[in-house]
């Protein structure tokens, strides 16, 4: 009963990362096929300061990779869509690490040890700690569903917001074509 409860919970907060919070909505000024929403560089909304607490209890600041393209992933432990995509997400990474590109996981509605049971042996990149959704909110984004995937580029913008369980096949390209931005 106590899982149900974590899974409305979650969904709850997931209702309403991407129809955009506040006056104007970002979503509807990018193209958006198939679940993935993607903005032109004019497009894109700044991400606010981002910060929160590691599952292993260090701190994240999402301003300490900024020039860096960054990959947030919303997931949890009880979540099977996110245990489906985990690998593809570590081989993006994986892939991608060397090209100026990070990942960072945002952990919702679990306790500690089934997080980091969940990450052990399945991802190398470092997750925050978000039982109640609020470093959730502080990318002004609200999510339609869990698994979610950001892709914030160099200046710390979203270009990318996928509304679903991702692939490689998928989240690479992606990737590398925010990261080749203003590099060619």
């Amino acid at each position: 009963m106590r899982r149900l409860a974590a899974v409305l919970a979650a969904a709850a907060i997931a209702a309403g990362v991407l129809s955009g919070c506040g006056g104007e909505n970002w979503v509807k000024k990018c193209t958006t096929t198939d679940g993935v929403v993607q903005c032109t560089p004019a497009e894109r909304t700044q991400v606010k300061q981002v910060t929160g607490t590691l599952l292993d209890g260090g701190a994240y600041g999402l301003a300490a990779d900024r020039g860096k393209v960054v990959v947030v992933n919303f997931w949890g432990s009880w979540c099977a869509p996110c245990r489906a995509e985990a690998a593809d997400l570590e081989a993006t990474y994986q892939a991608t690490k060397g090209g100026g590109v990070t990942f960072v996981g945002v952990d919702s509605r679990d306790d500690r040890d089934s997080a980091r049971a969940f990450e052990r042996g399945r991802v190398t990149y470092p997750s925050i700690y978000d039982f109640d959704g609020k470093v959730a909110l502080q990318f002004d984004v609200t999510q339609t569903s869990t698994p979610a995937t950001l892709i914030i580029d160099r200046q710390g913008r979203i270009a990318v917001a996928i509304r679903q369980a991702t692939t490689r096949t998928q989240l690479q390209p992606l990737v590398e074509k925010v990261a080749a931005e203003g590099t060619g």
